[in-house]
């Protein structure tokens, strides 16, 4: 006997260390981020029944070489060093592989974090398409409560692409910050329970400048944006997301999000599914708004969030032109501007969900990264994507 638990053995660490204070720090993130219903409460969207396929090898392709600015590895080395849970790949809709590190087995739900705006964005645009929601009225229309928050004087459109001039910092790593504050209410953080995800979006006052003007990255306007969607249609976004998304887009596992005390969703970063279900939904944005022979989002909308709308201007004034120097923000997803038009949704700790047009390649990656937010490494991973979207 070795006096370890098999989770112990298996993980590395006991499961009592796992807990609202470290389930987003390494290395317990390496199982948390598989199974955060065990840790926030949360509500299950299901899938069809059948099941996914087995995985599928990548084989050879593993042992490629990339070339990155400081010199030239493997696809796997790349994967490794970048702290990737799951990864899968499509090629013009079809399943190119998957790879995936040995603690997370093939098949297993992982949080997205912030790819869960882009996801949110897309019931608001299948809403938009059924005459039930208009991206132009002002918050108030729809949440009449917000006159005297930074909302009350907002349009939606200002939500869609964070554009709003919103008195709010995203400091992941401050436990007294108002940040921490707004994981407690969303019960991400321990000391949650008296404070609703709704009440606390309502304390937030905005800055001078008016709205429309500067891209802020700012991940309470897109919990703003489920509240926006459920009041526009009278539904939880549980519910729509299994009745407008999760069935109609063929998705083979189940899906899940975080809520709060209230039951509201955490849209800005508590969604959890497969890499394969989040590679089909770039699929389907790839395809214009089709999936399996169905329309599931108008192809206006489409077309509008992932290669014409967006104001350069406001990305250009923001603090992530960095990356995509060319780029735009528009309703929760990220055009580079690069030649291939490729767009994308990105989450804190290293997912993404890589879209390009040019080479007809999706590229679903979920990560373990120890920090939230690493710059450097981003720029490598996108040099990763495009390099990887030629090869395969």
């Amino acid at each position: 006997m070795t006096g370890k638990t098999a989770f112990e053995t298996q993980y590395g660490f006991a499961r009592k260390d796992v807990r609202l204070e470290t389930w987003r720090l390494a290395p317990f993130n390496r199982w948390s981020f598989q199974n955060v219903g065990e840790l926030v409460p949360s509500v299950h969207v299901a899938a069809a029944p059948g099941g996914e396929d087995q995985a599928k090898s990548l084989g050879a392709l593993l042992e490629e070489n990339i070339s990155f600015a400081g010199g030239r590895e493997t696809v796997q080395s790349f994967l490794k060093r970048s702290d990737t849970d799951g990864l899968t790949i499509l090629k013009g809709g079809k399943l190119v592989g998957d790879w995936s590190a040995p603690h997370m087995p093939f098949g297993s739900r992982h949080i997205i974090f912030s790819i869960s705006k882009s996801v949110t964005a897309i019931l608001a645009g299948i809403l938009e398409g059924e005459g039930l929601f208009d991206p132009n009225a002002p918050v108030t229309h729809y949440i009449p409560e917000a006159k005297g928050s930074a909302y009350g004087d907002a349009s939606v459109r200002n939500v869609l692409d964070m554009t709003v001039s919103l008195d709010f910092e995203e400091a992941y790593l401050d436990p007294e910050s108002a940040f921490a504050r707004y994981r407690r209410s969303t019960l991400w953080n321990p000391g949650g329970g008296s404070e609703s995800l709704a009440a606390f979006l309502l304390t937030l006052q905005r800055l001078a400048e008016p709205h429309g003007q500067t891209y802020r990255y700012r991940s309470p306007n897109s919990d703003m944006l489920g509240i926006l969607v459920e009041r526009a249609s009278g539904r939880r976004v549980s519910q729509l997301l299994g009745e407008k998304l999760w069935l109609p887009l063929g998705a083979a596992s189940d899906m899940s999000v975080t809520v709060d005390m209230e039951g509201t969703a955490r849209t800005a970063g508590g969604m959890s599914m497969t890499p394969r279900d989040l590679a089909r939904i770039g699929e389907m944005m790839r395809q214009g708004g089709m999936a399996s022979n169905r329309r599931i989002v108008p192809e206006a909308w489409v077309r509008d969030t992932v290669a014409a709308g967006g104001s350069h201007e406001a990305w250009q004034r923001g603090t992530m032109v960095f990356l995509f120097p060319k780029g735009r923000y528009r309703n929760k997803w990220y055009q580079t501007g690069h030649d291939s038009g490729a767009f994308c949704g990105i989450g804190i700790h290293g997912q993404w969900l890589y879209v390009n047009p040019k080479t007809e390649v999706v590229i679903a990656k979920m990560s373990s990264q120890p920090e939230p937010v690493d710059d450097k490494l981003d720029g490598s991973v996108v040099a990763f994507f495009e390099a990887l979207s030629r090869m395969v």
